[in-house]
């Protein structure tokens, strides 16, 4: 049976301006529901409380939302970490028209994610069973007109929740995001932190030197903050370092008079598209 909405959630979602499709709130339970199901024999979340699932899981992940209505049709979203599917399956349920990535290093955890993904028809989600330090150097095949698959620096977005801190999780994500090509703007990297965002990222800052990456902003949302990257050019070959490494010896601060961009007022602007309604408010 599928997992009814909190009526605190769905007034949480109107808010900030979530203008939800038919049918979409429904999946999003049925998500939950299997989520539920499969939490029993692994951990795939230590939430078990249904209200606190619908705005601990489900709006954090939509939080997102915003930031990701002006990406083309066919856009492609990466999730790292995706553990349980969170973000990327309810992102993926709310923007169909968005090609959704999700990044799984365990074996039993991406079987669910492709459970999830079959079970509940969701042809705009591929799971990817690998380890972030190895997917991100993969260029896919030479061609004449150049490269195609492949994983590194190709993505428009990179999106990423409670994986790690800023200075290892910056690592293993900038390499995926397309760098700036000319007019051509590049990928962004949307990471959902916690209230130690600021301290995270003036941590983080030697990190982001190294890896041509810079902060563009900090958004306040209701159940956290998102921390915004963007990548002003190719992320140097190096990175990311091997297996397990970005996490055992993080990035050192090599530029320690350079100060993080934090602005914690700012706010998402809400744009026209399938999912938002700005007249509902803003983040």
């Amino acid at each position: 049976m599928t997992i009814e909405p909190t009526s605190q959630f769905l007034e949480a979602a109107e808010r900030i301006g979530i203008a939800f499709d038919a049918g979409d709130v429904g999946a999003l339970g049925k998500y939950l529901e299997l989520l539920f199901a499969a939490n029993e024999t692994m951990n795939l979340t230590a939430v078990r409380d249904v209200e606190q699932a619908w705005m601990r899981h489900i709006l954090d992940s939509l939080t997102l939302l915003p930031l990701l209505a002006d990406l083309p049709e066919r856009g492609r979203v990466i999730d790292i970490g995706s553990g349980g599917g969170l973000p990327g399956i309810p992102l993926a349920i709310t923007m169909p028209h968005l090609s959704f990535t999700l990044l799984e290093a365990t074996g039993k955890k991406a079987v669910f994610l492709r459970g999830v993904a079959d079970q509940m028809n969701l042809k705009n989600v591929s799971v990817l069973n690998q380890r972030a330090e190895i997917a991100a150097h993969d260029r896919g095949m030479k061609k004449a007109t150049g490269r195609f698959g492949g994983h590194r620096e190709t993505y428009d977005a990179v999106v990423a929740r409670a994986v790690g801190r800023l200075h290892t999780l910056a690592e293993i994500t900038v390499p995926f995001a397309k760098p700036t090509r000319g007019e051509e703007p590049g990928g962004i990297v949307l990471l959902i932190k916690g209230a130690q965002a600021d301290a995270e990222l003036a941590e983080a800052q030697g990190a982001l030197h190294a890896l041509k990456a810079v902060h563009t902003g900090t958004i306040e949302t209701p159940t956290g903050r998102i921390v915004m990257l963007a990548k002003g050019a190719a992320t140097p070959k190096l990175y990311p370092r091997h297996d397990g490494e970005p996490k055992r010896s993080p990035l050192a601060a090599r530029k320690p008079d350079v100060k993080p961009d934090v602005k914690p007022d700012s706010k998402p602007e809400l744009k026209s598209g399938v999912k938002l309604d700005p007249a509902r408010g803003d983040a």
